[in-house]
Order: structure tokens, then sequence, then C-alpha cells
């Protein structure tokens, strides 16, 4: 059994729709943050080196390079021929939309190139930001825009320093919902003082307001943070694998089949990652995902009153 035996994982929503693989390679444009350039803050959230979130290219190296160096792995490894450029360093709605526009294009007019996934603040996607991701659907490229909510709890945003609240990401989403440019909404399990109770408020939260795809991240702790300082000083405990894996099949069982989940799990570099060490073992992660649903005998949506049917997203789970 495989992740997407249980979950509607986004390569599998791909193959269904494209009959081949589909990969995201990521990019770092060079944007910064409102939360570090003080716009809104200095330093950015307590967790926030962006190195463990974008362990690939660094902006030095053009966009195009960056996506060729990208494809050449992932053909490889994989065998896919069609990617999406994926805008994760920072902020990446966060300038000029002229230029936000320079920047995307040099993607979309590289091989192989069939769209965008663009990362960025639910406080940072103006209208003509927007619009200019819709025009890029309209031409028939696929379009996914990525926001990082964390959690749905303004006090936990306070906590770590995240620079918004859940009202922002609340207009985002009816800004996004009234153009139907699907969101991906990131979520991050064992924020500081958080419980499994307010993870799954979050979750929700979020799938009550509407959102097409999902992504799950672990908080772990990297050097020169604020979260580090806090680690050392024995002020933030994170979350054990087993406690991380058991919350996270139990926000899928609670996730409509529909929902098509980007990520389960997130890694940070090894040379940078100080806490939990399993962060960076992502395949211990999934693997441990995949054999607590098989223990369990369900899938995403098992425990969504919703969801009526599973059998478009998943195959059917028997004994085993």
């Amino acid at each position: 059994m495989a992740l997407s035996d249980y979950v509607n994982t986004f390569g599998q929503h791909m193959l269904r729709q494209y009959g081949e693989r589909v990969h995201k390679i990521t990019i770092n444009a060079g944007f910064t943050c409102p939360n570090r350039d003080g716009s809104k803050g200095i330093g950015g959230c307590t967790f926030c080196n962006n190195s463990s979130f974008n362990p690939g290219e660094k902006q030095s190296i053009s966009i195009p390079s960056q996506l060729n160096n990208g494809k050449a792995v992932i053909s490889r490894r994989t065998g896919a021929q069609r990617y999406l450029a994926y805008f994760q360093a920072y902020t990446n709605t966060y300038a000029d939309v002229d230029y936000l526009a320079q920047q995307y294009e040099q993607a979309l007019a590289e091989d192989n190139i069939i769209g965008l996934s663009i990362g960025t603040r639910p406080d940072c996607v103006p209208d003509e930001v927007l619009d200019l991701l819709c025009y890029y659907r309209d031409q028939g490229h696929e379009v996914w825009l990525e926001l990082g909510l964390q959690s749905s709890h303004d006090k936990t945003l306070e906590k770590i320093n995240r620079g918004h609240g859940l009202a922002e990401y609340i207009q985002a989403i009816k800004a996004s919902q009234t153009r139907n440019l699907p969101v991906c909404t990131h979520l991050i399990l064992g924020l500081p003082g958080e419980t499994y109770e307010m993870n799954q408020q979050t979750l929700m939260q979020v799938i009550d307001l509407g959102v097409e795809g999902l992504k799950l991240h672990p908080l772990h702790v990297v050097k020169g943070t604020q979260l580090a300082r806090q680690w050392k000083n024995n002020d933030y405990e994170p979350l054990q694998m087993d406690a991380y894996i058991e919350r996270a099949v139990n926000l899928i069982e609670l996730t409509p089949a529909d929902i098509i989940y980007h990520r389960v799990t997130g890694t940070a570099q090894r040379e940078i990652l100080l806490a939990p060490d399993w962060c960076c073992k992502k395949w211990a992660v999934i693997n441990g995902i995949e054999a607590e649903f098989k223990k369990r005998n369900t899938r995403q949506g098992t425990h969504d009153s919703n969801t009526k049917s599973q059998d478009e997203f998943l195959p059917k789970v028997v004994n085993q």
C-alpha cells in the first residue's frame, strides 16, 4: 500500500487530470516578506529560517536555471516530464504586479512547465495579484495559490509573530473563491501552546471556509530563529514523531475526500535542524502515516460526516 491508497494526494490528482506524473519544482525568486522588511515586523515568524522550507536553489541562480536543475533531478528520479513552477521562498506575491508577471512568465516560458504554484501570506494577495493568477489560469495553465495560515487561532499567530490573523485569511479565501482560484492552505502542527483540539478547530475552520488543498507540516526548530532560543531555554518542546503521526492521521480522517493533500509532512536540512531530529526523515514519517492508516483500516474522509463517496478519489480500503 502507498500513501495515495489512503490520502487524496496532489500527485494522484495530477495523474488523474493529466494522465502522467506532474511534479512541483521549488524556486527562490528573491522575494522578501512584510514581516521581515519592517512593513509589518522585523525578524519574521519565530520559527522562520527560510532555508528550512526552501532547501533548493539560491536566488542568485536564475529562474530558468533553477527549473532546469530541478527537472534534471526529478526526471531521473521519477521519469516525470511535466512540472509546476513552485515559487516557495518567502512571500511570492509581495511586489508590484508588473514585476510579479515578469517573474512568473520566466517560469511559464520554460519547456514542460504547465503552471504555477504561488506560496504567499494571506495579507499579501490584493485583487490585482489574484487577477494576474486568474489570467494565467484562463490561458490554460494549472495555477494554485498556496496560503500559509498555520493556525486559525489569533493568540497563536500573535505568539509566533505571524503579523496577520484569521481575518486576513478569510478575506483572501473569499476573494479567491469569487474567482474560482484553487487554494492550498498550509497548517503547522506542534505550534507553541497548541493542543490537538486546537489543530482540529483550525482544520474545521479552514474546511468550513472552503479550500481545495491542504498541507500539513510539523514545526521544527532550526538555527538562527527565535524558536531556537526558546527551545534552548526549555521554553518549547517539539512534538515527537508518534504524536505527529497520530495528529496527522486524525486530521486527514476528518478531511473530506475531495480535498487534495499537497503534503502530509515537511522536512528541514540536517545542517540547520536542531529539533526534533525526525524532521529530516521524510519517508519515516510518511511510512508511519501509511502504517497508522493500515492499522486503523481508515482513510481520508472516514470521519467526515459530509463525505458521501470516496471512490472517485481513493481505492476502497479493505481489511488486511
